[in-house]
């Protein structure tokens, strides 16, 4: 069933109003009609809505609420990613399948090596853009939030950020000894010594991973970050685009932790 997100002021009663560039997309593409059944997530919090279309406007769709639904989708694993930003369509790409898989939310980060480097004024306009593939992707993959693309960082607001986190995680083509597959055992044995759960999805473990661009990470860069508590990984062999380093790890986490 088709899904959308309005904001809580959209809300009223048993009413759901919604406006922008959603209206084509029910009225022209999905070719909704009036008594069609949509599902409405809040974009604040985790509730969503079975709902009937009841009027179709050119400014808004309004909808009355039939059931709160019983649908939980989120993961009870917070991973954070950082990422350096890289050449063309790629961040898209990186944003896309993250949410797909589950992220919590994402930052760009501007790195010593990255070859993109955004004008002030052209930062407002890719975060919009970046958003919008966000949200696209969860209602694709029926998540009960949309991931929040955060503004645009260098290595220092990182390593000020790492206190925040249970554990961040680097990969780094230069590692040789310590293995992903360390840290997720590690991971694993804290979320056991985790309190016990109550009903609701809870938070066990909030997890950072940062990827460099294209063209890696700066050994300085590297040394900042240890020097924050940064666990700095090896993912093997093999050197990996950074468009799959990603959605490598976050794959790994998921499918490792997530419950």
């Amino acid at each position: 069933m088709p899904k959308f997100f309005v904001a809580k002021e959209a809300i009223q009663g048993k009413e759901i109003e919604i406006k922008g560039e959603d209206i084509n997309h029910i009225k022209n593409v999905l070719r909704k009609k009036e008594g069609a059944q949509i599902t409405i997530g809040n974009k604040d919090n985790l509730i969503e809505y079975l709902c009937e279309i009841t009027t179709i406007e050119n400014e808004v769709i309004k909808c009355n609420i039939l059931e709160t639904l019983e649908n939980n989708t989120e993961s009870n694993i917070q991973v954070s990613i950082f990422q350096g930003i890289p050449k063309a369509d790629k961040m898209e790409f990186i944003i896309q399948k993250a949410v797909e898989l589950g992220c919590y939310d994402i930052t760009p980060v501007e790195m010593k090596r990255s070859v993109v480097k955004f004008q002030e004024k052209d930062k407002k306009r890719k975060l919009e853009r970046w958003q919008k593939i966000s949200e696209v992707a969860a209602k694709q993959s029926g998540r009960n939030r949309i991931p929040k693309i955060d503004t645009i960082k260098n290595i220092k607001e990182i390593c000020n950020l790492c206190y925040q986190y249970d554990i961040v995680i680097v990969a780094y083509e230069q590692e040789k000894q310590n293995k992903l597959k360390y840290e997720i055992e590690k991971l694993k044995k804290m979320i056991t010594n985790k309190d016990v759960k109550t009903e609701q999805t809870v938070i066990d473990i909030k997890i950072a991973i940062l990827i460099g661009p294209e063209g890696g990470i700066d050994e300085t860069e590297i040394e900042k970050l240890k020097e924050n508590g940064a666990k700095i990984v090896t993912l093997g062999n093999r050197i990996l685009r950074t468009e799959t380093v990603a959605l490598n790890i976050l794959s790994i986490i998921m499918y490792e932790l997530e419950e």
